[in-house]
């Protein structure tokens, strides 16, 4: 592009000069004040205006040269892993084969050993067992029989089971119940009676354990206030177990009043051994 300087009294004089020497209108060109009119002092210290206008066409730029892709590095080959040579398999010592025994000869079959004998009941205790077995039955109840003869003429009958409170009843008067009926039934048609004492659930033993508890309670209170204590009605063998637990203590004395079913124990005072 090319360009004039032209100076004026004023900015636009100066560009209407340079207008006029170019031929060209004020669109053609491009204007660039370089120095302001100065009016100085009385026209003492004053300067025209100085504009540069330029006209004609751009220079085409030069074309930018043209960006180079980056190249990239080619990736280097990777060496190929070598194969492992193969180690020779090692075998495992098989483990010696056991010698092959030759089958035995069968052994002869040996005789069943001879099953232990078993007592067999006498003629009371299958009579015992066979009554109190269809009394439970009609009882509904499920309790085993077990007799034993503990010396001659005297058998003990254990009742087994589970929930027998029921043959027990209140202080064993169900089961006294049951022995007195099966000594009468038992002892009914012979010639030799026998005594049966029947148990359940350990039953006499505990009961026996308590009335010789009571007795020497009872024996104590006798020989502290020396007057005599009757017991409340029991059967015959409870009243031997109390007249058994007080025979040698010193200073009271035993005795039963009354009849069946009522009979009692009367421990008194004895004065003499008191003494």
């Amino acid at each position: 592009m090319s360009y004039i300087d032209v100076t004026g009294k004023t900015e636009d004089e100066a560009i209407r000069k340079a207008l006029e020497q170019l031929h060209m209108d004020r669109d053609d060109v491009s204007v660039e004040i370089l120095e302001r009119a100065k009016s100085g002092f009385l026209g003492i210290g004053s300067s025209p205006a100085r504009v540069r206008v330029t006209y004609g066409q751009e220079e085409p730029e030069a074309p930018a040269a043209p960006v180079q892709p980056e190249k990239k590095p080619e990736p280097r080959p990777q060496p190929r892993p070598q194969p492992k040579p193969e180690q020779p398999k090692t075998r495992k010592p098989e483990p010696p084969k056991a010698p092959v025994k030759a089958p035995e000869p069968p052994k002869a079959a040996q005789a069943p050993a001879a099953a232990p004998e078993q007592s067999v009941p006498d003629d009371n205790a299958r009579r015992i067992t066979e009554f109190l077995t269809g009394l439970l039955e009609h009882m509904d109840s499920p309790a085993q029989v077990q007799v034993t003869e503990t010396e001659k003429g005297r058998y003990s009958v254990v009742l087994e089971g589970q929930k027998l409170g029921q043959l027990i009843g209140r202080r064993g008067e169900t089961l006294d119940a049951i022995q007195q009926l099966t000594n009468y039934a038992v002892n009914t048609g012979t010639d030799k009676r026998i005594r049966i004492q029947m148990d359940a659930e350990n039953y006499r033993a505990r009961r026996e354990q308590s009335l010789e508890s009571l007795a020497r309670k009872v024996a104590t209170k006798v020989q502290k206030y020396r007057r005599s204590v009757t017991l409340e009605p029991m059967n015959a063998y409870e009243r031997h177990v109390i007249h058994a637990a007080l025979q040698d203590v010193k200073g009271v004395t035993t005795y039963s009043v009354g009849a069946e079913p009522n009979r009692r124990v009367v421990v008194a005072f004895d004065r003499g051994e008191a003494r």
